[in-house]
């Protein structure tokens, strides 16, 4: 089955919330079928900073709402904006 790459951008919900502490609960709040593969903090305004995080996911119905659900459920999270979805590449031998 094709994987989906989706780049997300989250926000914290308080301006103290520190992107790595979203990153240790995306990690546990993950469904097993998806993965974060990279992030990165992007800086905002006034020591605001946003993570930018790309994922896994299988490229069937229903699975970019999951990702989604799952990372708003997180309560550190407030918003999150979708950046890009594409396939992911394949590597040839």
């Amino acid at each position: 089955m094709t994987k989906l790459v989706a780049r997300i951008k989250i926000l914290p919900s308080e301006a103290e919330v520190k992107p790595q502490a979203i990153v240790g609960s995306l990690t546990t709040n993950l469904p097993s079928n998806m993965q974060m593969i990279a992030h990165a903090e992007e800086p905002i305004a006034f020591g605001l900073k946003a993570l930018v995080a790309d994922f896994t996911l299988e490229d069937s119905e229903g699975q970019m709402d999951l990702l989604e659900d799952s990372i708003k459920k997180i309560k550190l999270v407030g918003e999150i904006e979708i950046i890009n979805v594409s396939r992911q590449s394949v590597k040839m031998k």
